[in-house]
């Protein structure tokens, strides 16, 4: 999906209907949504647990907490792209605890031209943490289909008193001369000999 069309959902947790009202007014529908606000961290710990967000947008401080650690775990836990908005005497500071985690940390009060620019930011970082995933999801079907696959040899050298080269061949003929993966193949002996 080419990054103009993405939608990124987002999780905005700011006590400040200032704050707010200035952010959605940087969200536009056709490219954020559903946006959720809520006004305390354990609102939006809940909301964090009940589904995935793109984006978070912590303005600190809030009712309950400081937000930062939320905003460190939410950032480290899932591939959510983290923007802590804090007061510019805590800006260093802050910024100095968060940034290894991958938090986007700006000081306010911020322009609307340098938010949007945040924004930028982490959509770039969001499509890049999406490709990870896909990479990863590669990775890991190819580990699984390995596994299977192994797992049919060593059935064919225990039941078949096939060699391990001699199992690895058939596996990959069957699969050839089937027209099938050699996972299916592998799926299919598992079943036969189990």
């Amino acid at each position: 999906m080419d990054l103009k069309e993405q939608i990124y959902s987002i999780l905005i947790v700011s006590a400040s209907e200032n704050i707010n009202n200035a952010l959605f007014s940087l969200l536009p529908e056709s490219k954020y949504g559903p946006v959720r606000t809520v006004s305390d961290i354990s609102a939006a710990k809940r909301a964090f647990l009940e589904r995935n967000f793109d984006f978070i947008i912590i303005n600190s401080p809030l009712p309950d907490d400081s937000g930062i650690s939320f905003a460190i775990d939410s950032s480290d836990s899932k591939n959510t792209v983290v923007l802590l908005l804090v007061r510019s005497e805590l800006y260093e500071e802050t910024r100095f605890k968060t940034e290894k985690f991958g938090v986007f940390t700006l000081a306010k009060p911020s322009s609307k031209s340098v938010i949007s620019l945040a924004f930028s930011w982490m959509s770039a970082t969001r499509e890049k943490l999406r490709k990870y995933e896909k990479k990863t999801l590669t990775i890991e079907e190819k580990m699984k289909e390995i596994r299977i696959v192994n797992r049919a040899k060593w059935i064919l050298i225990s039941e078949l008193k096939m060699s391990e080269p001699d199992a690895h061949r058939y596996i990959e003929k069957q699969a050839m001369d089937q027209c099938v993966s050699k996972t299916q193949i592998a799926e299919t002996i598992i079943k036969t000999y189990s």
